[in-house]
């Protein structure tokens, strides 16, 4: 019954309390209730009792006066008295106590009245005061007798009153106390337990006790800080390896960026290679590294820088032949190599101590150019994000190795482009010369032969001019391969030009300026200032002029004119000679800035050269 008790909900407990203390009231209520009936009863027993003294007296007076019908009627009230005294009245309370004395008294006043009866109503003379008196007498002790019963009824009900008074303070404190067992001490326990995971205790637990409502809540409480100690367990493990995975990822990017950095300042192949080495085996954590490039012409893989390598191994392994080894074998993927261990070793890897090699493949352009091999004295562990990592790192070599291999291309193209121009220039200009003076030297020969002394005069002149015309030829060359921009304008270069042309030509020269703009790049005003001096040496062999004038406008886009005073010519009638040789060598440097050259000219009127830039091109070279 007790475990039952224990178990049992919060509303039953209260329920049943209440049913209780409301038992006990009812209880308390009804037994005041009828003592209360019992005390009105026995009061109007009294009242009733006390006129039966009354009425007594009245009948004796009435039979000394001699008063018969007086006298009975007294007689038939007291008979009705006691009537009434002896079966209670329904619609009032109104009854004889139940104890033993009040029934004995009521009794002798029963007997004492029929023999009172008896002598008032058939003996009127014989009636004596005695009589009165034993009647008075027996009344008295009736009423003494309900007095002394209602005594004690008033008694027990002040008892009960008190009794009631203590009850309620009883039901009061039982009942307080029961809601602090059942109700305040567990919302307490859960307060506190509230109060403990809100300062951070996701180890509180809350006693669970019975299995009432505020048990399941306390189990479900503890449930419930468990999960939150559980997922904050998770939550702190969570974010140590997110943190640790974060800090990895800092390291890698750190490496990655310097790493891409470091690639972009590289001056050549060796020093990239070289400090890759070193970057690699800090982030790789290996014992050695080495990078091998593939040698196309010759099919062997190259060993372009090492780092931690014996130099034993080394040497052997400098320069290796695709498929000799596991290195020197580029795969598509990156692979481990585990090197077998032999008694005694017989690899180069092995007698080195080497137990793990991880090969990284250098791909261009989906080509597999080379490869990383990273040596390891003890097994290495390589997460995705390192492999990852290292593919980047290869990447970006690969990148900047190829770009380096087509810089140095560029560079190239770029020396041989120039001597192509080189050998144009001496061809269309002192080749030609020289060839003209073979012929003029053998028609001298002839004459000599011949013995023709004029024809052997004049041949001496044209060889004369011709030596000349080759000298000029040289100084303009030179000047046009040692003129240089200064690289902020090209206003001072195409002065200091003019003023070559007025020493060499003897003509007059000017420049003007129309507008201002931005400063064009370096190759761009080496470019125009070639396709300025090539005009103006075609003005100075074949144009007859007396003055030439040079423009440079700068808006609505850069423009070059060139126009001189001389003798002009057709350009779609004339036969090609130097001039149009001249031309075709203007536009083609001037197609390498996209810039174009427009020619006009008419016989008699002098030749204009423009050069144009337009705006786009200027901006894309900007």
């Amino acid at each position: 019954m007790r475990k039952q008790w224990k178990n049992a909900r919060v509303a039953t407990k209260v329920g049943l309390l209440g049913v209780g203390l409301l038992a006990v009231a009812l209880a308390s209520i009804g037994l005041t209730l009828w003592i209360g009936w019992q005390l009105e009863g026995g009061a109007a027993a009294v009242n009733e009792a006390g006129r039966l003294r009354m009425q007594t007296w009245r009948i004796a007076h009435a039979v000394a006066l001699q008063n018969q019908a007086e006298a009975g009627t007294h007689l038939q009230q007291v008979d009705q008295a006691l009537r009434l005294i002896r079966d209670g009245d329904p619609a009032r309370p109104l009854f004889l106590p139940r104890d033993a004395t009040t029934a004995q008294a009521f009794e002798s006043v029963s007997q004492g009245w029929l023999q009172f009866h008896r002598l008032a109503a058939n003996q009127p003379a014989q009636l004596s005061s005695a009589d009165v008196d034993g009647m008075v007498k027996r009344v008295d002790h009736l009423v003494a007798a309900i007095e002394a019963q209602l005594a004690g009824w008033n008694t027990l009900l002040s008892s009960v009153q008190l009794a009631l008074v203590a009850l309620a303070i009883a039901a009061a404190v039982a009942f307080l106390y029961a809601a602090h067992l059942l109700v305040f001490a567990p919302v307490d326990r859960l307060r506190r337990g509230l109060a403990a995971l809100e300062r951070g205790d996701l180890r509180v637990r809350v006693a669970e006790g019975v299995r009432d409502e505020f048990g399941d809540l306390a189990r479900g409480f503890n449930r419930m800080a468990e999960r939150l100690q559980t997922l904050y367990a998770g939550m702190e493990d969570d974010v140590r390896s997110k943190t640790s995975e974060l800090r990895e990822e800092k390291h890698r990017l750190a490496a990655l960026y310097d790493a891409s950095a470091f690639a972009a300042r590289a001056a050549s192949q060796q020093e990239l290679a070289t400090g890759f080495t070193e970057r690699l085996r800090r982030v790789a954590r290996c014992d050695a590294v080495a990078i091998r490039w593939l040698d196309t012409s010759q099919q062997r893989m190259v060993l372009l820088a090492a780092q931690g390598l014996p130099p034993a191994l080394l040497e052997a392994e400098r320069c290796l032949k695709p498929g000799d080894c596991h290195c020197g074998s580029p795969q598509t993927r990156a692979r481990v190599i585990h090197i077998l261990p032999e008694h005694p070793p017989t690899s180069a890897c092995a007698k080195a101590g080497f137990v793990t090699v991880t090969s990284v493949a250098l791909p261009v352009q989906g080509r597999l150019m080379g490869e990383i091999d990273l040596f390891y004295r003890e097994a290495p562990q390589l997460e995705q994000a390192d492999r990852d990592l290292l593919d980047s790192l290869a990447s970006h070599l690969s990148s900047a190795l190829e770009s380096l291999r087509h810089e140095a291309l560029r560079r190239e193209a770029a020396v041989a482009e120039e001597r192509g121009l080189l050998a144009r220039e001496l061809h269309d200009s002192i080749a030609q010369s020289l060839a003209f003076m073979r012929i003029q030297l053998q028609l001298l020969k002839d004459a000599q032969a011949s013995g023709i002394a004029g024809d052997s005069l004049r041949l001496l002149d044209e060889l004369e001019l011709g030596l000349k015309e080759s000298s000029a030829d040289v100084r303009a060359l030179l000047m046009n391969f040692r003129t240089r921009t200064d690289g902020d304008d090209l206003l001072p270069a195409l002065q200091q030009t003019l003023q070559k042309f007025r020493l060499q030509s003897g003509l007059q020269a000017e420049l003007k300026v129309d507008g201002h703009g931005a400063p064009l790049p370096a190759d761009v005003q080496v470019q125009l200032l070639h396709v300025v001096q090539e005009a103006l040496s075609n003005v100075r062999k074949h144009a007859q002029a007396q003055s030439v004038q040079v423009r440079l406008a700068h808006q609505p886009h850069w423009q070059i004119e060139i126009r001189d005073d001389g003798c002009g010519f057709d350009p779609l009638h004339d036969t090609p000679d130097d001039s149009h040789v001249g031309l075709r060598i203007m536009r083609e440097r001037a197609a390498k800035v996209g810039a174009t050259v427009e020619l006009q000219s008419r016989p008699g009127a002098g030749t204009q050269v423009r050069v144009a830039l337009p705006e786009s091109a200027a901006l894309n070279h900007e």
